[in-house]
């Protein structure tokens, strides 16, 4: 995570946008004698809220804990996916 003063946050905003938004990388703001603030891209930011939601609902990260639970004893299977163009599947 980089950090930046406020002064020179001002002075380089395209620079600091351009690393949070294509290089994925916070931008820690510091503001003397304030709280200090994170620069984030909204594509992080929507992932940590949906992250968030779904860790959140206790139904959800019971199934999630018990998936991984079967993934790490080996209880897997797999399935050939169906092409919809070339098969009978009824997609409608």
């Amino acid at each position: 995570m980089e950090a930046t003063t406020y002064s020179d946050f001002r002075k380089e905003l395209k620079k600091y946008l351009d690393k949070a938004t294509d290089d994925f990388e916070p931008i820690t703001i510091t503001r003397k004698g304030n709280h200090n603030a994170v620069l984030i891209s909204a594509d992080t930011y929507n992932n940590m809220i949906e992250n968030q939601f779904v860790l959140g609902n206790p139904t959800n990260l019971k199934w999630l804990e018990e998936s991984k639970d079967q993934a790490q004893k080996g209880l897997l299977t797999s399935h050939d996916l169906i092409d919809p163009e070339n098969s009978d599947f009824d997609h409608e």
